[in-house]
């Protein structure tokens, strides 16, 4: 890695933008369906995402795949900066340190996320029709409904400030203006993408969510 390591880091940032930005659109639209439209509103979303042609090739090398390597060699990246908010205190350094941190910690929160549903229709232990179901188990189980609130958050942030980044690494944003107005745009999508995701967080806490809820997720012991 250490020889193509400016290609590399064009692949990651890159990569970055096309599954992240792919996975957080689709997932927030997906989850505030539950906030609009209720249980049948989240579920007709959810068959809606895997009506489309070819659902399984479309995930797999549109999101999976280069989610996998940004998130890999994203921890890559995080294990050889020098995080000196100590010495440097102004918001970009601030921004560069939170960016790997958030890195991380979304990194596990996604797959984690991930084991926790889709992988468990991918076996057959639920169906896409309990998804509502398992995610109110896991909203109304308080350890869990922390942990998603700090992935999401996470999640959030690390794709907003990579964003900006992206814009300036690429030479899109160049002067100081431009990258200052940029910086208000992604703060302003922070707060509007985490606001939806926490408002589908607590829709699923809702008793309308919990008909299929505990048989969804007694083969994991998460009630």
């Amino acid at each position: 890695m250490k020889g193509n390591s400016y290609l590399s880091r064009k692949i990651h940032s890159l990569l970055g933008v096309i599954p992240l930005s792919l996975f957080i659109v689709e997932h927030m639209l997906t989850n505030f369906s539950a906030v609009e439209g209720g249980p049948q509103g989240f579920k007709d979303s959810v068959a809606f995402l895997n009506g489309l042609p070819l659902v399984f090739f479309l995930e797999l090398f549109g999101i999976w795949l280069p989610l996998l390597f940004h998130g890999v060699y994203g921890l890559y990246i995080a294990y050889q900066s020098n995080l000196n908010t100590g010495r440097f205190q102004y918001g970009r350094n601030w921004a560069f340190t939170l960016q790997r941190i958030s890195g991380v910690i979304t990194f596990i929160f996604v797959f984690w996320h991930l084991y926790q549903t889709r992988f468990q229709v991918m076996i057959g232990n639920v169906s896409h029709e309990e998804l509502g179901g398992v995610m109110h188990d896991i909203a109304n189980n308080p350890l869990f409904f922390i942990l998603y609130i700090i992935g999401v958050v996470s999640a959030v942030f690390h794709f907003s400030n990579g964003m900006w980044a992206f814009l300036v690494s690429w030479g899109i944003t160049v002067g100081p203006r431009a990258q200052r107005i940029s910086s208000y745009i992604w703060m302003a999508v922070f707060v509007i993408v985490t606001v939806m995701f926490l408002m589908s967080l607590g829709a699923f806490r809702g008793d309308e969510f919990k008909e299929t809820a505990s048989a969804a997720l007694a083969w994991a012991n998460l009630v």
